[in-house]
């Protein structure tokens, strides 16, 4: 596995859902706090994204995706909203979105979001933006524009194969947008993590074998650079030592194992490195403030 792909699956919980909508004239609806990722693509027309909170209007065009990693609230309005645009806004639950008006200024968007458990973010996730905006331009990540071509297709109605098809293609969106935000590099720490080939190349020997006998001086060897630069290149990325990363790695793998699975606890702490449930237990405990056990029956 690699940092973008773990970092994702260990947070990802349940089904994505998704849906396209089509509307005209004078529109406005507000989609509340989620616990989770909500995300928006332009298929045709224009409209404006206000974040909760008095965030500036989003304009959004033709091509544009939007991805609210955080599930942060917000209004869709018709590209034409004004101050009012929030004060109009039906609740997106009970919202039609059905279109009228005469059809010339109508509106196509796909909108969906995902489920995340948020006690197990990746710092690479938590540092995203509120609002992630991919707009379309020439040039832009030819595999996203691709995943949400064949999505719109999807979606347009039941096709054999629909029920495996639309979820595998969400999962692929997310992949890609977060994809896209980290190739634009323009805000945040870990375009510049992934950016650095030492770094980069000791993230992932531990995400791919994360139950191994790392120290500092195999990591050093795998990598092909001396222990003081690899420590001193990764802490100041990363923002703690490759041996304390992996350790809270390891712990944050365990936690999604206990949830995600019925796997006994000794099965766990062989996958994550640990050598005894006991050692595992204390571990977690001193991370989690609560033992394996209760931690997967509250889940």
């Amino acid at each position: 596995m690699d940092v973008v792909s773990d970092a994702i699956s260990t947070v990802r919980i349940g089904r994505a859902s998704s849906h396209r909508v089509q509307v005209s004239g004078r529109w406005s609806t507000r989609l509340a706090p989620y616990d989770g990722a909500g995300f928006h693509v332009v298929l045709r027309g224009s409209c404006v994204l206000v974040p909760d909170g008095g965030g500036e209007p989003l304009p959004l065009g033709p091509g544009d995706a939007v991805l609210l990693p955080h599930g942060a609230g917000h209004v869709l309005a018709d590209g034409a909203a004004g101050a009012d645009a929030a004060a109009r806004a039906v609740p997106f639950e009970e919202w039609s979105g059905e279109p009228h008006g005469d059809g010339r200024d109508e509106v196509q968007l796909l909108c969906g979001k995902y489920r995340l458990d948020r006690s197990r973010a990746h710092p690479l996730l938590a540092e995203l933006p509120q609002v992630v905006h991919l707009p379309q331009r020439i040039g832009g990540p030819p595999e996203l524009r691709s995943a949400i071509d064949l999505l719109g297709r999807e979606l347009d109605g039941p096709r054999p194969g629909g029920c495996i098809a639309v979820p595998s293609l969400l999962d692929l969106l997310l992949v890609y947008m977060v994809r896209a935000w980290l190739a634009a590099g323009t805000a945040g720490a870990w375009p510049a993590v992934l950016g650095d080939g030492v770094t980069a190349a000791a993230l992932r020997a531990l995400h791919t074998d994360p139950a191994a006998a790392w120290t500092n001086e195999r990591l050093a060897a795998e990598v092909g650079v001396s222990r003081p630069t690899l420590a001193r290149r990764f802490t100041a990325l990363v923002g703690r030592p490759p041996m304390g990363y992996l350790t809270w790695w390891r712990l944050t793998r365990a936690a999604a194992l206990l949830r995600g699975t019925d796997t006994p606890l000794a099965g766990i702490a062989e996958q994550v490195g640990y050598g005894t449930p006991y050692a595992l237990s204390h571990a977690f405990s001193r991370e989690f403030g609560t033992t394996p056990g209760r931690y997967r029956a509250a889940g």
